[in-house]
């Protein structure tokens, strides 16, 4: 749809003069259009309008304003259009539109769980500044909050180790990853996780990049690092499977939009 970048704001730009996105969005599933053939694509948001609640400013993919809104309880969408699962659409959406689509689901996710206070009860009013909810009786405020994870690609000469989860599709191996705990370190957190998940100890961590990654409501923290020991174990409940892996003999890999794939394919690139 557009090879232009997703920016997020809060407030719209003049120069967002283009048509409009709307994501209407239940859960992590957003609507699509499926009619007249072809992969899915974005219902036209006049179509959208008397089936979702408020709408969310989210950003701009180039001079086109983006919006999210709530699929309203009940509603009954026309003929040829459907819910789809965020998740099976990376193959068919650009990056940008993904990156869009998981603003929506968060900052729709964020408004619909915090309409009430945490603190004292009392309902809560979105702020016209800022991406917050405040209440009225204890001053209380209620950002969208991110949680970080981190994901580690350990190298073992021209060895990686990959593994995969029990909710992960069928042969589909990955690197190792997991939230960051209160009080802790990207680089503590990479260490243990890795340890606890495989068995396996690390050094030579080294920073790789990092990823929004809204359907979990995280921003996912890259690695890459060398094996320093250990035996390879796992527990059969977080990882089911797990090995070490040459560049020219992988299993089947995560999506190419995820920053998992990108750390395997870096270390493909540096294994040759």
């Amino acid at each position: 749809m557009t090879s232009d970048p997703f920016v997020p704001c809060f407030e719209r730009p003049e120069a967002a003069s283009g048509p409009e996105l709307l994501f209407a969005v239940r859960g992590t599933d957003v609507l699509v259009d499926e009619r007249g053939g072809g992969p899915p694509r974005l219902p036209a948001p006049g179509e959208l309008a008397p089936l979702v609640g408020a709408r969310h400013f989210l950003g701009t993919l180039g001079d086109r304003p983006c919006y999210g809104a709530p699929l309203a309880p009940g509603a009954e969408p026309p003929a040829g259009l459907r819910l789809a699962g965020a998740r099976s659409l990376f193959l068919l959406f650009e990056e940008s539109l993904l990156a869009a689509l998981g603003q929506a689901i968060a900052v729709v996710e964020w408004d619909d769980t915090h309409r009430f206070c945490g603190r004292c009860a009392a309902p809560t009013e979105p702020d016209p500044a800022e991406r917050v909810r405040r209440c009225g009786r204890c001053g209380a405020t209620f950002h969208p909050r991110v949680a970080p994870a981190v994901i580690v690609l350990v190298e073992r000469g021209r060895e990686a180790l990959l593994a995969r989860g029990p909710h992960f599709p069928p042969g589909v191996f990955s690197a190792l990853a997991g939230f960051v705990e209160t009080g802790e370190t990207l680089e503590a957190a990479a260490a243990r996780e890795v340890h606890e998940e495989s068995g396996v100890r690390i050094e030579g961590l080294r920073y790789f990049g990092s990823q929004p990654w809204p359907f979990g409501r995280s921003l996912m923290v890259g690695f890459l690092a060398r094996y320093a020991g250990g035996e390879l174990r796992i527990d059969g409940r977080e990882i089911v499977e797990a090995g070490w892996f040459r560049a020219d003999a992988l299993p089947k890999l995560p999506s190419p939009v995820s920053i998992a794939r990108r750390l395997i394919e870096a270390f493909v690139a540096g294994a040759r």
